[in-house]
């Protein structure tokens, strides 16, 4: 039996508490894909008004939106990253690769103990 394959999951925390994670960014990029906080929302098995209260959360803690968005009605709405969208997911995602690029041999030597 080979050894499982370890990842880390990571979460940036400020001295308030938590700040960025995975769900956090999943969701951005999300609304990225589909064009709307709502779709982006029930993907991820959440109700419109969480997934707006996590977006308004980053925008927030950032002073700036991460977000743009238009509302619904019979034009339909639609929702899109900003610049700071856009670079808030790729900074977390950069630091993922990091994060896992420098911690690959310790991983395996956790993950070989799995087996035992």
């Amino acid at each position: 039996m080979s050894p499982p394959v370890l990842r880390l999951t990571l979460r940036v925390d400020t001295d308030e508490g938590r700040w960025l994670g995975p769900g956090k960014v999943r969701l951005l990029e999300l609304i990225a894909v589909h064009g709307s906080i709502a779709a982006a929302g029930r993907e991820m098995g959440m109700s419109y008004r969480r997934a707006w209260l996590l977006v308004e959360a980053m925008s927030k803690s950032l002073g700036q939106p991460v977000v743009t968005a238009r509302p619904g009605g019979a034009g339909g709405g639609g929702a899109a990253l900003t610049t700071v969208g856009d670079a808030l997911v790729e900074g977390y995602r950069q630091l993922e690769r990091d994060a896992q690029a420098a911690t690959n041999v310790t991983l395996a030597r956790l993950a070989a103990l799995i087996t035992q």
